[in-house]
């Protein structure tokens, strides 16, 4: 009921200012911002915010720059996009509107995509993706499957990175911090005639760290993160550009300490993720026709090393400490093609995509499989009413084929997505929009194909499983002006055929389509510049988001989902000026939650405490001399009020955490 009363205070905090901006429409000029902002992730073109019929968060670039955050993961923990699985090293997985990404961040078995510069990276691990040349980062929040495919139900992230603009500019950064944290990072970026350029290389390590009530968590820093960002362009004639986009990320010596009260002093990982890709983008002189052509490349690769010599004992796998390596890669590729057609009052895009996508693993059956994903889309959209209602709708078809190469059986299915959408601009500054969406994530190859023995259970897949679906309806109200901007969404997802495991003999476990769901809930965000208010020279800027979940139930047993935060917080000030000093408390707060508690080997369910965690930044440019570059001096606190935590049972986050970082641009 407390939860329920703060909800309905936020919808009253962002009502009445809209209907004192609607009282004195045409008494003022109107001055719009965040409505004309340019995203790409919602129709996969270039679009103008208000046009756009969906839930769409932006995390612009700077609101990363002011963040504590160093990589995807905790900047998104950080901004409150949905609630985060975390553990220690470089393992940060998200769950949006109840749907969450696998736990160990493998791309095809979740519910959310990761997108980096608009294409899967063949992993939900976002902490694999750093922040230092990121542009924005554009998150839909609900279905998005007729966009990007299989797993799309929760939402779909999207990283773009940043490309080259204005003169050629150069950065060098140093960083030390708690725990002997040490990072390094050089980059740079500009425009020169038709050729622009955008790139960076960071390095960092930390050692073992301490929980906020003091106890050393032994086996929980890292060895080495190197992490490179690459982007370069050409503009051969106007509107018809030819890119190439590389980024890499490379980790070893990454501690895996298992729970704390079983903590492993030795095992440890290696783990990398890469990609590449080559980008034609055009348009036609009149400019009717755009379009876009791409092929990428990349590998996702983690090896597990178990020595024996420190065995956790009690609350550890049995037999996990067996002085073996485990690996896992994942070879990925794929190519696009769309066109777009513009003419007065309607949009079109058609394409096609292409991704396949070949695993070894060494830990589980079936151990090389290949997944081949040729797939179809429509999407259109169409203005009436001088402009100011919004038809949207999209259609698309998949066709998906997984070979099990050991077990020597191909598997296949199809699938087709519908989503339709509407927007109404009641004023330039006032949208309400209306949304409903289908989505499917596909049976994963092993819930196909399993066939191994793990203790006393016998797993095998099962050939005749259905794609899990899901259906989302959802309407909302956006209000953006220059010093208020908001948004309010409702949303209601019928979950279908999900995939669970059954019995269908003794000491054998098996998949079959059994499960439903039904998630339903509000999420806004609100912020308020003071600055731009009042008409002074600096922002102060007070926001919040959230995240409410009026339902999220199994419907088989009618319990709540595990795993599942009823109520997830986000709250702050920011404050920046023009000469130069910026400063962000950001506070986050996640609910309880149902979940098994696995530490001691008893599979029991229990209830997981709620947390709060707050990080102070602060920054000041302490030299600027035009001819010689600037240099930035910045601390943060993450943890402020060093609280014990942790996203993930018997996984506790590091205590208060102190950063310096001093940067030079040129």
């Amino acid at each position: 009921m407390k939860r329920l009363c703060v909800i309905l205070f936020m919808v009253s905090v962002f009502i009445q200012p809209v209907l004192s901006f609607a009282e004195n429409e045409g008494k003022k000029q109107v001055v719009v911002t965040a409505m004309d902002q340019i995203v790409v992730t919602a129709s996969r073109v270039q679009e103008k915010r208000k046009e756009i019929t969906t839930n769409i968060t932006v995390v612009s670039e700077e609101e990363i720059k002011m963040s504590s955050a160093r990589d995807i993961g905790d900047l998104l923990a950080e901004k409150g996009i949905g609630f985060v699985k975390k553990y220690p090293g470089n393992l940060t997985t998200i769950g949006i509107r109840g749907f969450k990404a696998e736990t160990h961040g493998i791309d095809l078995a979740g519910y959310i995509i990761v997108l980096l510069d608009g294409h899967r990276i063949a992993t939900s691990n976002i902490s694999k993706v750093m922040t230092k040349n990121v542009e924005r980062v554009e998150i839909i929040r609900g279905p998005a499957s007729v966009q990007y495919g299989s797993t799309a139900m929760g939402g779909v992230i999207n990283i773009i990175t940043k490309r080259g603009k204005d003169k050629p500019s150069v950065f060098a950064e140093g960083v030390l911090g708690s725990y002997n944290y040490q990072e390094w990072s050089v980059g740079a970026s500009g425009k020169v005639n038709g050729f622009d350029f955008s790139g960076s290389f960071l390095t960092s390590s930390m050692d073992d760290y301490e929980t906020g009530s003091g106890e050393k968590y032994y086996n929980s820093g890292y060895g080495d993160k190197e992490a490179c960002s690459l982007n370069i362009g050409y503009e051969f004639l106007p509107g018809n550009r030819i890119s190439f986009i590389y980024t890499n990320y490379d980790a070893e010596n990454i501690g895996n300490p298992y729970y704390i009260t079983a903590n492993d002093l030795d095992d440890y990982k290696n783990t990398s993720n890469r990609s590449l890709d080559f980008i034609y983008d055009g348009k036609t002189e009149n400019r009717d026709f755009t379009w876009q052509i791409r092929y990428y490349d990349g590998k996702d690769e983690t090896e597990n090393f178990d020595p024996v010599e420190s065995n956790p004992g009690t609350g550890g796998w049995p037999g996990w400490d067996d002085g073996f390596s485990r690996q896992k890669v994942i070879d990925h590729e794929g190519a696009q093609a769309q066109i777009t057609y513009i003419h007065e009052d309607i949009v079109v895009t058609a394409g096609i995509d292409w991704m396949n996508y070949e695993t070894k693993d060494d830990t589980w059956s079936p151990k090389n499989t290949e997944y081949d994903n040729p797939a179809g889309y429509i999407l259109a959209k169409t203005f009436f009413l001088d402009q100011r209602l919004i038809i949207t709708g999209g259609l698309r078809y998949d066709d998906y084929e997984v070979d099990m190469k050991e077990e020597g059986t191909i598997e296949s299915d199809d699938n087709i997505c519908p989503r339709i959408g509407a927007a109404y601009l009641l004023t330039d500054y006032l949208k309400i929009r209306a949304n409903y969406g289908e989505a499917f994530r596909m049976p994963t190859a092993d819930q196909f194909a399993a066939d191994y023995i793990s203790g006393e259970t016998h797993y095998l897949g099962n050939p005749d499983l259905d794609p899990e679906t899901s259906r989302t309806y959802e309407g909302g109200i956006d209000f953006f002006y220059d010093f208020f901007n908001s948004s309010l969404t409702y949303f209601y997802t019928d979950f279908d055929d999900k995939i669970e495991k059954y019995e269908p003999e003794l000491g054998v476990k098996s998949f079959k389509n059994i499960g439903e769901a039904s998630i339903s809930g509000i999420e806004g965000e609100i912020s308020f510049d003071m600055g731009t208010f009042f008409d002074l020279d600096y922002s102060i800027k007070p926001y919040t988001n959230f995240v409410y979940l009026t339902k999220y139930e199994d419907e088989e047993t009618g319990e709540d989902l595990m795993y599942t935060p009823e109520f997830h917080l986000t709250y702050g000030i920011s404050i920046s000026d023009l000469t130069g000093f910026s400063a962000n408390l950001n506070i986050t707060h996640t609910s309880e939650q149902d979940i098994t508690d696995y530490q001691y080997g008893t599979y029991s369910k229990i209830e997981k405490d709620e947390f709060t965690i707050a990080n102070l930044t602060i920054s000041k440019k302490i030299v600027d001399i035009n001819d010689y570059g600037s240099m930035t001096l910045k601390g943060e606190i993450q943890n402020l009020f060093n609280r014990d935590y942790e996203y993930v049972q018997g996984y506790p986050m590091p205590g208060r955490t102190f950063f310096m970082s001093l940067m030079y641009e040129f």
